[in-house]
């Protein structure tokens, strides 16, 4: 008898969206995992994303301790089905999406980017990219029929590496940009755990600049670009004037949401960070969720600006529409820093190719060559933009009930100004879009939501100054403490 994947979501505890599934590494068990991917499998053949038996199926991973393990039970399932699993490693997420683009096969990766180490997930992507909503509601009715004598028996063996996606990814930016066009340039790398840790090292070097690694670490770390750690923040300061670097680069675990900092270590946030890079790359459409900076309006650079849902299935759907309606220089981001092309790019004479997923390399590169360009360092290309500041942070451990019951609480604009009118004001407008963002008629903004792929409840909030903003976080912060509570 089968199960239907929805049923699964409920009877493991691991939960699938458009991330992917996601859960307790010790719920993520052999036949969760196998489950799941024959699943998605299924899906892509009702579509006819697979037409035949013996077609690749790419896998690949972070560096998390269970990592290995649910790839091997991926490249199980896909190998009873009759597709070839090809492992492609430890890379970066991007890395395997670009891999599954380029050979026109899904590509799979296990990860649970920047959640900690007792967590995983795996990220499905189908042959032209990544899942959609739609595709999310489809796979979710999809009923498996599973042996599960085959379960039991120790864990399964993963393929021999091919380290062909890696090279590609590597290649993507050393034969697209110009040779040495990083000249002069002093970088240090944190490494940490980030599973593109070397591949960044290979990319910049390569493109000529003196790369310094720092902070390497055998153990899983769960570095947010969203919700970057005050030790991380310490650190970029410390290493930054110790060793005269021009900026600090970084990305989460699976490496698809970059880091950067300025020349005093101070990170850049990403949805600030996607402004610049896509200055850089003269985009005529960009696509960011709503709980984005609005400097992107307010800078009056781009011709068309889509807001969406967050979540990159939301952006690259609004992309593809930039595209259908005739943007030739189409672009997303997100304010954990990924950034989105749909479109190829003109660099110096060659092309970058499309790739519609989430990429850490693409916008460090760009804001680098930026600076350059405009003969600048990162701080006076930030000075150089309206100045709206944006703060986040989270509260973990924070049930997805719990959460909507919080926001339900503010139905009205009443109850909006009864829980934060004293510290805000009154308020402007309402948007809905996704969770609750609030502008106040001082044009101050509070945006309340749960998050999409983990147990937790984020908060942004932005402002004309740094220091305000925070201080709005701090008191949001406190206040939905106690309302928690």
């Amino acid at each position: 008898m089968g199960i239907k994947i929805n049923d699964l979501m409920q009877q493991s505890g691991v939960k699938f969206g458009t991330s992917g599934a996601r859960g307790l590494a010790v719920e993520m068990t052999d036949q969760v995992c196998y489950t799941y991917t024959k699943g998605f499998l299924q899906y892509l053949e009702e579509t006819g994303e697979l037409k035949k038996k013996g077609e690749l199926v790419a896998v690949a991973g972070d560096l998390r301790p269970s990592t290995g393990r649910i790839m091997a039970a991926v490249a199980k399932a896909a190998s009873d089905m009759g597709y070839a699993p090809v492992n492609c490693g430890r890379i970066p997420s991007p890395a395997v999406a670009l891999f599954g683009i380029e050979n026109a096969c899904p590509a799979i990766m296990v990860t649970g980017s920047h959640i900690p180490a007792d967590r995983n997930g795996i990220k499905f992507n189908k042959c032209t990219g990544e899942i959609l909503k739609f595709d999310e509601e489809q796979i979710r009715e999809q009923v498996v029929e599973v042996d599960d004598s085959i379960f039991g028996d120790g864990e399964f063996e993963l393929p021999e590496e091919d380290i062909d996606a890696r090279i590609d990814y590597v290649r993507r930016y050393t034969k697209t940009f110009p040779e040495h066009c990083l000249s002069g340039k002093k970088i240090g790398i944190y490494q940490h755990s980030a599973v593109g840790r070397d591949t960044l090292i290979e990319i910049f070097s390569t493109l000529g600049a003196d790369v310094t690694p720092l902070g390497f670490s055998e153990t899983f770390v769960p570095v947010d670009t969203e919700a970057i750690r005050e030790e991380d923040a310490a650190l970029a300061r410390e290493w930054s004037a110790e060793n005269g670097f021009d900026t600090i680069i970084s990305t989460d675990g699976d490496s698809d949401r970059p880091l950067i900092s300025d020349e005093n270590g101070e990170w850049l946030r990403g949805d600030v960070a996607g402004i610049l890079a896509a200055k850089y790359l003269a985009a005529d459409s960009v696509s960011t969720p709503v709980s984005c900076n609005t400097a992107l309006e307010k800078c009056g650079w781009f011709a068309d600006i889509r807001r969406t849902k967050i979540g990159s299935p939301f952006v690259v759907a609004s992309m593809i529409d930039a595209s259908f309606a005739g943007r030739k220089r189409v672009v997303g981001y997100e304010a954990n820093g990924g950034f989105l092309i749909n479109s190829d790019f003109p660099i110096t004479g060659k092309s970058l190719r499309a790739l519609p997923t989430r990429d850490a390399v693409l916008p460090v590169l760009c804001i680098i060559l930026l600076s350059m360009r405009a003969r600048q360092p990162i701080s006076a290309l930030l000075a150089g933009l309206p100045q709206r500041f944006t703060v986040s942070d989270r509260i973990q451990d924070f049930p997805t009930e719990e959460s909507r019951r919080i926001l339900e609480r503010f139905e009205d604009v009443a109850a909006i100004e009864a829980a934060f009118g004293d510290a805000f004001g009154k308020v402007d407008s309402i948007d809905r879009t996704d969770g609750l963002r609030v502008t106040f008629q001082s044009l101050e903004v509070l945006h309340m939501r749960p998050s999409g792929n983990a147990p937790e409840f984020r908060c942004y909030n932005e402002a004309d100054t740094e220091e305000r903003a925070q201080e709005m976080q701090r008191i949001s912060m406190d206040i939905l403490q106690k309302l928690k509570g």
